[in-house]
């Protein structure tokens, strides 16, 4: 029996027609991201499944029983989900303990022994069990977001879903959510996670889902979907590259703005030093190798130079082109320095000659 089955969900807004009729099912065991754009109906998908949304038309079944069929028990349904939302919901009047007993002790009938076990066994899972007496108001956002974590754990759910639980954290405290996440993954917690975290995504999940248009516009595995999209608007999604252009038209060119400039296009995206530094290199021997090879002494070059940045998989590449001569720098018979630094440094090369134009692709 699956976990979730969901059949023609229809959710609107006034005019506005979020959901057009999704059809999915949940198994045991699965990691799903569900992933697209900002308004694309994510979060409204997943409060839909606790009918903290009220769908407009559709059925849901949660572990076999339709939680939207008149007069059913929604309240105790729901009870085999989990629900992390984005801002937290501790109660701020109660300390961490009493916030992770009090929903088993009044819908289970957990003796406050038993829940307090619990919650100190989860607390120490996540590494807070020092923080068991204290108030929310002095925990981190962090530290919040893994109390919130633990609370839906004291319910033994069946599957847990994320509504973007990073998303109102401090960039310090989004390793520290994950990490537990991560961990609830490798031992196989049956999740939705709703993220803009495309590398977090494809790392924990075993499906991902990628919404536009009022739906699920393409479903697969990880390596499908960020990989070989294979719809329009998933591929313009996932390839969302950031770009660093730098055009050349003389030999004598200005090398400390091109340094400079990959220099800050690096920072400004998270790139580690090191790696910014094997980038900076890169370019530089790409630009002298160019030169030097595709044009007599007295042509003025003709060359843009593009480094790529894609979000999704966090990879970066360097495509310059180059017009005149051809000329490959990867397969001459005696490398020069300059290659024999690029071939150490790129995962993949590619080369080739169109219209008079060199491209290169080199990925770091």
């Amino acid at each position: 029996m699956s976990l979730i089955e969901v059949k023609g969900l229809k959710k609107s807004f006034g005019s506005l027609e979020v959901l057009k009729g999704i059809n999915v099912t949940v198994e045991q065991g699965e990691r799903i991201a569900i992933i697209g754009g900002s308004g694309c109906g994510k979060s409204v998908f997943l409060r839909s499944l606790t009918m903290l949304e009220k769908p407009d038309a559709g059925q849901i079944l949660i572990d076999g029983k339709e939680i939207t069929a008149k007069g059913a028990d929604v309240d105790h349904i729901r009870r085999s989900l989990g629900m992390v939302f984005q801002k937290f919901h501790l109660f701020s009047e109660m300390d961490v303990m009493s916030n992770l007993c009090l929903a088993p002790m009044k819908l289970k009938g957990m003796s406050k022994d038993e829940a307090q076990e619990k919650a100190n066994e989860l607390l120490k899972l996540v590494g807070l069990a020092s923080r068991a007496h204290s108030w929310p108001s002095v925990l981190s956002g962090g530290q919040q977001q893994r109390i919130a974590i633990c609370r839906s754990l004291m319910m033994e759910p069946k599957i847990l879903l994320f509504d973007e639980p990073t998303s109102a954290l401090d960039p310090t405290m989004v390793g520290e959510v994950l990490a537990v996440i991560r961990m609830l993954a490798k031992r196989d917690m049956s999740m939705i996670i709703v993220t803009h975290e495309m590398h977090f995504a494809r790392e924990v999940s075993n499906r991902v889902l990628f919404f536009a248009d009022g739906g699920i516009y393409e479903d697969g595995s990880p390596a499908q979907i960020f990989d070989t999209p294979q719809r329009e608007k998933t591929i313009a999604f996932i390839r969302k590259i950031k770009y660093f252009t730098f055009p050349i038209t003389e030999r004598g060119f200005d090398l400390m703005q091109l340094h400079g400039g990959v220099q800050e296009f690096g920072e400004k995206y998270g790139l580690s030093q090191p790696r910014i530094f094997r980038l900076d290199v890169c370019c530089e021997e790409l630009v002298f190798e160019m030169l030097g090879n595709c044009y007599q002494e007295h042509e003025q070059p003709e060359m843009l130079l593009q480094v790529l940045y894609a979000e999704a998989d966090q990879t970066v590449q360097i495509e310059p082109s180059c017009k005149g001569g051809q000329y490959d720098p990867f397969s001459q018979e005696d490398d020069s320095l300059g290659v024999t630094i690029m071939k150490k440094m790129s995962q993949k090369i590619e080369y080739s000659y169109q219209e008079q134009t060199n491209r290169i692709v080199v990925v770091l």
